[in-house]
């Protein structure tokens, strides 16, 4: 069974940092591209960053130089590191995987097929 689970939200103040994990099972991890996406309260879901997509990585601008993504293909985990953090970063953040072999360079949501629950990011001011 493709299982995807988040982990390492939580709460913290602007300027702040967390790690948030991507585990997943079931599937040939580093045969496919991995998705982190976001969604606040009123706005759609967000392409925040991806890995193996076009064959590259991708880390959208309003995050750029701030979160970084990475994969221990070990552990089967990909990771978004989050520096900097602001309180519009506030969100539920999702990992996704996209079976496509030829996925788009950019993380669109209607691309990918299996979804994580999501782990809440909270950034007080």
């Amino acid at each position: 069974e493709v299982q995807l689970v988040e982990s390492g939200g939580g709460l913290v103040q602007a300027g702040g940092s967390l790690r948030l994990s991507c585990e997943a099972s079931g599937f040939s991890f580093d045969d496919y591209a991995i998705g982190w996406f976001r969604q606040a309260p009123g706005n759609g879901r967000e392409g925040v960053s991806c890995i193996r997509c076009g064959g590259s990585s991708y880390i959208a601008d309003t995050v750029k130089g701030r979160f970084t993504i990475s994969s221990d293909n070990a552990k089967k985990t990909v990771y978004l590191q989050m520096n900097s953090l602001k309180p519009e970063d506030t969100a539920v953040y999702y990992c996704a995987v996209d079976f496509d072999r030829r996925s788009s360079r950019y993380p669109l949501p209607s691309e990918y097929d299996y979804w994580g629950q999501g782990t809440q990011v909270t950034v007080s001011s």
